[in-house]
Order: structure tokens, then C-alpha cells, then sequence
């Protein structure tokens, strides 16, 4: 055995006092190396934020909490003036709009209890499908007309309802778990109406008349289809749009509802009045004669004209009895 002079011990020494503290410290910090990290809350949904701002802005008595599954929303609720109501009309806001959107969802909720009708405007949650990238498509190799492409762009006009990612457009055919989140959407979206509808039920509505304008149109039009409540007696359309990258396309779904349908479009729009054409003669086709079409005309911006004469537009299509129009 090799003799260890005495001035390496102090070395030795400190050597295993290094080496055994490196080890200490190691099995002090191995559990905390192994703790998952925080997760970041999610983010409320931009429809959560709105319905917030209208809460602070309207009037208490106008604001309804319904629950919808987990969900719990606002519904702006306005009875009629009337000591015998009509009914209650729900009003479904297109994408991108609230439960008092200035352009035809407000002015509705508010004129309408003046005919003896009682509003029910809700709040929608965000689809999914709008946060899923649209389908890229390649530009040719030619020139690009930069001007076409800026009018493209620019801010649809007020018939064309709200611009919002569901309008850019999504290929259900090319993005993966589509179809499941368009179920998801449904889903959500169904069970507020469902809502609306028990709310309207406990307020012992004679009748009961479902009201989409833009996309949300689309999403009544397929909640009447697909679930056929028997307490909605009546649906209208407003300027009624498909959600880009949704199906069935409203041309097929809204003529062939079982029940009385008013599609109220915009005829100084070449696109609306193409699609409305389209509607028609597929209602004509299936001989549904409770499918009418009533034609506006369209004013600029959001003005009071044009609120006013929708409002008597579907007045007179809800009780044609009291319509001077």
C-alpha cells in the first residue's frame, strides 16, 4: 500500500468534503427541477369581454344570467309594452356582433316591445373554427393587382354585416379536428338557444319566433333543423349569411324548415340578391309555401331610415293584423 505523505491529506480532504456537498445540493434541487411549471390561465373569450361592457353600460332590469350547460351568459331581455304580449322574438347576433349591435340586433330588441312583443337578445360564444388558420392558397407567378387586392381588403359595407375571422374563411376539408369543433361550436351555441327558449317558455309566451341576422341566421336555421323544437313557431332571417367553411350552405337549409320563414335581404347587394334568388327557387322546388322572401332596400351607414323601415318590415311580418305598411 502506496504511504500518503502528510501534505496531501489537507487536498484529500477538501476533495471529499467538495464532492459530497455537490451531491447534497443535487438531491436538493432534483425535486424541484421535476415540478411542472406554471399554467397560464386562458384567456377570457372576446365575447365574455363584450357582454361585460354591456353590462356596465345598460340598465340592470334589461339584464338576464341564463345558463347554458357550464356556461352561464348574458340575454338582453325587454318585455312588451302590452298588457296582452304577443310573444317573445330571440334574436340571434351574427359573428362578430353583440347582444345590442347597433345595426338591426338593437333597434330590433328595442322597437319591437312597442308592438306588443318582448326581446330576447343573446350573447354567443366564440367559435372555435375562427381561430383556426384560413386554407393558403398560392399566388400564380403572375403580377398581382395591388389595387384589386386593397379593395379586397377594405371594410365590408353595413348590409354585409360585421367583418370577423369566421367571414375570412376556413376549409373544414383541409384543417385537421374541423368537424370536431364545429360540433363544439354547435353544441355551445345550441344549448343558448335552448335557453332562450326555456326563458321565454316561463314567461308564458303565446308564441315563440327565433330572429337570426348575418351568420347567426345560419346557426338558427341549423339549430331548427337539426333539433325541430316544437316551442318556436316562427323564424326570421336578416341579411342571412353562411359562415364561411360551415355546412350545410343556408341556400338548402333555410328553405326546407317546417315552419313559417320570412328571409328579409337586401336587394341593392348583388350577392345578397343572387343568394336570396337561390333560396327562393329552392323553396319552390321543395313546395314549401310557408317560405316567404320580403326585399330592403339600403341605406348608408347605420342610419335611422334604415333601422326604421327593417323594424316595420318585420312588425308587419310578425302581426300583419296591426301593420300600416
Amino acid at each position: 500500500m502506496p504511504f500518503l505523505h502528510r501534505s496531501t491529506l489537507p487536498a484529500l480532504c477538501l476533495s471529499l468534503l467538495f464532492t459530497s456537498t455537490f451531491y447534497v445540493q443535487a438531491a436538493d434541487t432534483a425535486p424541484v427541477a421535476a415540478e411542472k411549471p406554471l399554467e397560464r390561465q386562458p384567456l377570457p373569450e372576446r365575447s365574455q369581454e363584450e357582454a361585460r361592457a354591456l353590462e356596465r353600460q345598460l340598465p340592470q332590469q334589461e339584464q338576464q344570467q341564463l345558463q347554458a350547460g357550464d356556461d352561464s351568459f348574458l340575454a338582453l331581455w325587454k318585455p312588451a309594452n302590452s298588457a296582452e304580449a304577443e310573444g317573445v322574438v330571440i334574436i340571434v347576433p351574427g359573428a362578430g356582433e353583440t347582444a345590442d349591435w347597433p345595426q338591426a340586433i338593437g333597434p330590433l330588441r328595442q322597437k319591437l316591445p312597442d308592438a306588443a312583443w318582448s326581446s330576447l337578445s343573446l350573447t354567443l360564444p366564440d367559435r372555435s373554427l375562427d381561430t383556426l388558420p384560413p386554407r393558403v392558397i398560392e399566388a400564380p407567378d403572375a403580377a398581382v393587382d395591388t389595387s384589386a387586392k386593397d379593395a379586397d381588403n377594405a371594410a365590408p359595407k353595413p348590409i354585409e354585416q360585421a367583418a370577423s375571422a369566421e367571414a375570412e374563411g376556413t376549409d373544414p376539408a383541409v384543417v385537421a379536428g374541423a368537424d370536431e369543433q364545429d360540433k363544439t361550436d354547435a353544441t355551445r351555441i345550441f344549448a343558448r338557444i335552448d335557453a332562450a327558449v326555456a326563458y321565454a317558455q316561463t314567461q308564458n309566451a303565446r308564441s315563440v319566433v327565433l330572429l337570426g341576422h348575418g351568420t347567426g341566421a345560419w346557426w338558427a336555421a341549423r339549430y331548427l333543423s337539426e333539433k325541430q323544437p316544437s316551442q318556436v313557431q316562427k323564424f326570421i332571417m336578416v341579411a342571412a349569411r353562411t359562415p364561411a367553411g360551415r355546412m350545410p350552405d343556408l341556400q338548402q337549409l333555410a328553405p326546407a324548415l317546417k315552419l313559417p320563414t320570412a328571409d328579409f335581404f337586401y336587394q341593392d347587394h348583388a350577392l345578397a340578391r343572387k343568394n336570396a334568388r337561390e333560396r327562393a327557387q329552392a323553396s319552390k322546388r321543395l313546395k314549401n309555401d310557408t317560405y316567404q322572401q320580403v326585399s330592403l332596400n339600403a341605406f348608408p351607414d347605420n342610419s335611422p331610415a334604415g333601422q326604421e323601415q327593417l323594424y316595420r318590415r318585420v312588425r308587419g311580418w310578425l302581426s300583419p293584423q296591426d301593420s300600416g305598411s
